[in-house]
């Protein structure tokens, strides 16, 4: 199973702030809904009550401390590797962790692939993806977006893909 991060971030790795994203970028949100379709996607309980819905089409895992949280229409698991174990018995090909902060930093050594969107700003964000070593991936696409009336700010659309000898962690 593949393991893949999908995350926007500003030019200072900015990914959120007062639990929101900081920008309103049409495009993106049409890229994630086309990547992650069918698909299982993974977030911690912070990222799920942001979205504050299911999002149809995907199963959705969410991870999370609290023994008794309500997430109806959502699979609950406690760890990193349940949610992993889960998508993989489910007979998931590519997994997909959306976030936040603390799950990027716990799943970033265990990624295959990573779906970026640089936006080309600076935001006044209050949470960030943890810092990338470039030497660990390759990057296998990019593709330069302008702003216009649907999107704020100019994006870069990059996938890296793991340098298979700084490959960390198998399952």
């Amino acid at each position: 199973m593949i393991i893949s991060l999908i995350v926007a971030m500003d030019e200072a790795r900015g990914i959120g702030l007062d639990g929101r994203l900081p920008w309103h970028l049409r495009e993106d949100l049409r890229r994630f809904k086309s990547l992650t379709m069918g698909h299982h996607i993974i977030m911690g309980r912070t990222t799920y009550e942001s979205i504050g819905r299911i999002l149809s089409g995907r199963s959705m895992i969410v991870i999370t401390r609290k023994a008794k949280i309500k997430a109806p229409g959502c699979l609950v698991v406690h760890s990193v590797d349940e949610a992993f174990n889960l998508a993989k018995s489910r007979g998931e090909t590519e997994v997909f962790v959306i976030g936040g902060s603390q799950l990027y930093a716990q799943t970033l050594d265990r990624a295959d692939r990573i779906y970026l969107t640089q936006v080309h700003t600076h935001s006044d964000c209050d949470v960030f993806f943890p810092e990338i070593n470039l030497g660990d991936w390759v990057e296998t696409e990019k593709q330069y977006h302008h702003e216009d009336a649907y999107n704020d700010f100019p994006t870069t659309y990059t996938i890296l893909t793991r340098n298979r000898l700084t490959k960390r962690f198998e399952m």
